[in-house]
């Protein structure tokens, strides 16, 4: 990519997008476009190749797509497979016709079965069933990278696919009802020490429901945090995700990916941070950032979703990157961000 080339963020509001787009601008890319929902619903094809044909996009990072967490997941399950592959036809489909020279695809790491070994390489795509609740979101996504794949060995395209692991960071999104794993934990602990000082000011302007605590067993004393607490998950900030994903951009092309494959297959590539924590530690981490003198208890009555999700990397690290954020720094600087927000919104 040259530094005005045409690019295309996709999605440059959420978690992976924002960071994407402020990690060009640091490096000094100069035309870099974006559309909001309101401006270009990805998921209408008619108008999605009406803005490739019309903007003749070079590079498009695609970060656009419905998310949510295990109970989101599970409970709009038809919402999730049905919006995110309208979105991916469209986006993959128009930047075929139109000439893209690279593209670069975000998946997820629920992509893989829900037994498989650990660490995950990529080659254990589709070797057994996925995990129950995110299956439809599975689906969606292992069909956007097969697109991907499919069309770089009909058409000759240069579309890169990346399956990350659990993201988080300063644009995270932190709504009790949707929001991933480590960002609720933080929301939910926040709110628990808000009520441990008499903060209620502070908790309604932040939650408006007050409701919403009971509902999600807050109190000042105790949070009672979903399943067993012994599930393990590995995470990775966004800033360092963003850095990955340019770094495949400016780096490396399908034809090396394919090298020495008798039969052209699973050639995304897994980004992660290359440890894991159980999700009860996690929790403890949080409660130590915060500030919090509560307990962290936990429902095993509640689904745990898969027990162990580890990314093997060796791909990505044979290709020339590595992460630089550890969890507990990154969790502090997300903290810090949330606060600060929160004081600029008051």
């Amino acid at each position: 990519m040259k530094k005005d080339s045409k690019i295309f963020i996709a999605g440059h509001r959420g978690l992976v997008g924002s960071a994407i787009f402020k990690e060009l601008q640091e490096q000094g890319y100069s035309n870099l476009i974006t559309k909001t929902h309101s401006e270009l619903d990805l998921s209408d094809q008619a108008k999605v190749q009406e803005f490739f044909k019309k903007e003749r996009i070079e590079y498009v990072f695609f970060c656009a797509a419905k998310v949510g967490g295990i109970y989101a997941n599970n409970t709009y399950r038809a919402d999730f497979i049905y919006q995110n592959l309208a979105i991916q036809n469209a986006v993959i489909h128009s930047a075929y016709q139109y000439g893209v020279k690279k593209l670069l695809f975000l998946g997820s790491s629920c992509i893989y079965p829900k037994n498989a070994p650990q660490p995950m390489s990529e080659d254990v795509l589709l070797t057994s069933e996925l995990e129950y609740t995110n299956e439809p979101y599975a689906i969606a996504k292992i069909a956007g990278l097969k697109m991907c794949e499919s069309y770089n060995l009909q058409y000759g395209t240069n579309f890169l696919s990346v399956m990350p692991t659990n993201l988080y960071g300063e644009n995270d999104n932190f709504d009790l009802e949707n929001s991933h794993v480590l960002p609720a934990l933080l929301k939910k602990i926040h709110l628990a020490k808000l009520l441990s000082e008499g903060r209620m000011d502070e908790i309604k302007a932040e939650i408006g429901d007050l409701s919403l605590l009971e509902r999600h067993n807050i109190s000042s004393e105790r949070v009672v945090l979903w399943g067993s607490g012994n599930p393990r998950r590995e995470f990775l900030h966004s800033k360092d995700m963003a850095r990955a994903c340019v770094y495949i951009m400016q780096n490396i092309d399908f034809t090396d990916l394919i090298k020495g494959m008798s039969e052209v297959r699973n050639t995304h590539i897994n980004i992660g941070y290359g440890e894991d924590i159980t999700i009860r530690d996690l929790a403890l981490m949080v409660k130590k950032i915060v500030g919090y003198k509560g307990e962290i208890a936990f429902d095993d009555s509640k689904l745990d979703g898969t027990m162990k999700k580890l990314l093997d990397c060796s791909k990505l690290i044979s290709l020339g990157w590595q992460p630089s954020i550890s969890l507990e720094e990154g969790i502090w600087g997300v903290y810090e961000s949330f606060i600060n927000l929160k004081r600029t919104n008051t």
